[in-house]
């Protein structure tokens, strides 16, 4: 379960827990040279998980009337992080898991976007938005780190 801690998730459930906690299948070495299911793996993927449940949080007590603006705008880039990490590692090609770390890095820049909007409407407290800036901007670090890496290769 992410730092947060108040999203329901694998600790909830004993079925996914046991399928979490199973070592992944031997495959072929992928993108990042380990198998593909590896990307739980990446501390870029944790941490970006860790900032989509943080958002769904922080977001989750935002007026109705944002449901369909803002709310359902920084969810719909928090997802997409940690899942454009997930795909690209899984297609097994550096260049293309380049391409996906860069989109997931561009969601990031969604998110800070409207972390800024959602705070200047003062719909997120500035500790709230603190918060979540400090967690996108480790996000993207790590996300920076890891195209280094795979530009080195």
């Amino acid at each position: 379960m992410g730092e947060m801690g108040q999203v329901g998730g694998i600790g909830d459930d004993p079925v996914l827990d046991q399928r979490f906690e199973q070592p992944a299948a031997e495959t072929e070495p992928d993108a990042a040279g380990t198998n593909t299911r590896g990307h739980r793996q990446l501390i870029a993927w944790n941490k970006a998980m860790d900032l989509a449940e943080a958002i769904y949080v922080k977001t989750q007590d935002l007026p109705a009337r944002e449901h369909f603006g803002i709310t359902s705008q920084i969810r719909r880039a928090a997802v997409s992080v940690p899942s454009n990490i997930a795909e690209g590692h899984g297609r097994r090609n550096d260049g293309d898991f380049r391409r996906f770390l860069d989109i997931a890095y561009g969601s990031l820049m969604e998110i800070e976007t409207q972390i800024e909007l959602a705070y200047r409407l003062h719909l997120l407290t500035k500790d709230d938005a603190h918060q979540l800036l400090s967690s996108s901007n480790e996000t993207a670090r790590l996300i920076n780190g890891l195209k280094r890496r795979l530009k080195q290769r």
